[in-house]
């Protein structure tokens, strides 16, 4: 690719990832991708009517989206691309508001997922997510982004805490709760309503929601870093942003199943939820929802359930999860022999405990494809001293018993609110993910496969 390609995935990337401050944003903004595209929603609660060569989706709980196409009805097997919306984030608890000393309202916060705390503080953020609000027949979902800066989490001074850069143990319940308001007692103000009466953070969301207060039944409510993402270095060579993990795969994975076209396999692109804190839900990896449609897809165009077990040993799955590069001011926290940099390609990730699925044919289908496309790719494992985190690949395989690789794109700083990756990397993951949706992984024995 030449640098203004380049330039363009980057571009599109950065719109994407400010548009989406959370998962439910990221799932709405992949869906509409899909619908430019032309693809076809379907919902879980009907029948699929399924034809040869259309792009279908599929939402669940407005956080997980699985795309797919069939490109002929006997078709080879699944060449699948697995990746995750959501990060580590604060969450708004129920009854959030703290007031203190009948003069500041603060929100009541928890940790959702393994969190950088330090990066949190002193810089505006504000809340986005979904409310639960009664219809006349029941229920139903609708989204709110407070798209200004609306909160802080103030530090504590210097002079107050003489030890705060000597290395501060963070309490979530006393040091992370971000400010909300100030009772000013402005004569212009409504004197029938005090600034800071219990539930004063859920009237001003139904108010910005256009809904009654008392008709919302429930909220699942999310911080997020106001930052927009942005290019940086001499060369503009590095991009910043939050949410990088994971959805720097999410988008480059979508937009190559948008452009992809598969031959003799079925393309299938999942981004599923809540794997930063172990996808056991009915919108993660360890649901069914991956496996429900793999099932479903070959049901709609055989019916013999034996034909299903045959076209998943020919099927193949990345997992596609960001990863650790070799970080500038901590490069002896690198393995001695793989060591991955930013803007040097895709990386194939490696564990022998398996939280990461890769194994010697799954990474050598995967160098396969990259080698037969011109792709870059670099291999990660943790010092051995050392343990690491896992992901969704081997989560998803206890579901689906397919070959698997586990890679990602290279980054610093993950899991903290505004991370750091490469400028080329996004489209090595594009072009290896659009070379993956077109081919096929054909079992020919035990051991061997042909990629075609």
């Amino acid at each position: 690719m030449n640098n203004l390609e380049f330039k363009n995935i980057n571009k599109s990337l950065m719109e994407f990832l400010d548009k989406s401050p959370n998962h439910f944003y990221a799932v709405k903004n992949l869906s509409k991708m899909l619908d430019d595209a032309g693809a076809i929603r379907l919902r879980e609660a009907d029948n699929w009517d399924l034809e040869e060569g259309k792009k279908y989706y599929v939402v669940r709980n407005g956080s997980a989206i699985i795309a797919f196409t069939v490109p002929k009805k006997d078709f080879k097997g699944f060449q699948m691309i697995a990746s995750h919306s959501d990060s580590p984030v604060f969450k708004i608890k129920a009854n959030a508001d703290i007031s203190v000393e009948n003069e500041y309202v603060k929100l009541n916060v928890e940790k959702y997922g393994g969190m950088i705390l330090s990066p949190w503080l002193d810089r505006p953020l504000s809340v986005a997510g979904r409310l639960v609000i009664k219809t006349g027949s029941g229920i139903e979902s609708r989204l709110i982004n407070i798209d200004r800066d609306l909160l802080i989490i103030p530090n504590l001074a210097i002079h107050m805490n003489r030890d705060i850069n000597n290395g501060m143990k963070y309490n979530v319940q006393t040091d992370l709760l971000p400010l909300f308001s100030q009772n000013l007692n402005d004569e212009k103000e409504d004197k029938n309503e005090k600034k800071n009466e219990k539930g004063s953070f859920l009237s001003f969301i139904a108010k910005e929601a256009g809904v009654d207060k008392e008709d919302i039944l429930d909220t699942d409510l999310y911080l997020y870093n106001r930052m927009k993402a942005t290019c940086l270095g001499k060369d503009n060579e590095f991009i910043a942003s939050g949410r990088l993990d994971d959805l720097q795969c999410a988008y480059a994975s979508m937009l190559a199943f948008v452009s992809a076209d598969a031959k003799e396999s079925a393309a299938v692109c999942a981004v599923l939820d809540n794997e930063e804190v172990g996808s056991n839900s009915k919108q993660g990896a360890d649901g069914t929802f991956l496996q429900e449609v793999v099932e479903r897809i070959d049901a709609a165009f055989s019916s013999d359930r034996m034909s299903l077990y045959k076209k998943l040993k020919s099927s193949f799955l990345v997992s596609a999860d960001n990863a650790h590069a070799v970080h500038p001011n901590h490069p002896e926290k690198a393995d001695p022999t793989n060591r991955p940099y930013i803007n040097k390609g895709i990386v194939i990730k490696y564990a022998a405990n398996q939280s990461y699925t890769t194994d010697a044919i799954s990474a050598a289908v995967f160098k396969s494809i990259c080698e037969k496309n011109d792709i870059p790719y670099q291999t990660f494992t943790n010092r051995s001293d050392m343990l690491g985190g896992s992901t969704l690949g081997n989560i998803c395989q206890s579901h689906i018993s397919v070959n698997s690789v586990d890679i990602g794109l290279p980054q610093f700083s993950m899991h903290s609110p505004y991370e750091t990756a490469g400028a080329r990397d996004t489209a090595y993951l594009y072009e290896a993910a659009k070379a993956v949706f077109n081919s096929s992984t054909v079992n020919v024995d035990d051991d061997r496969y042909d990629i075609v």
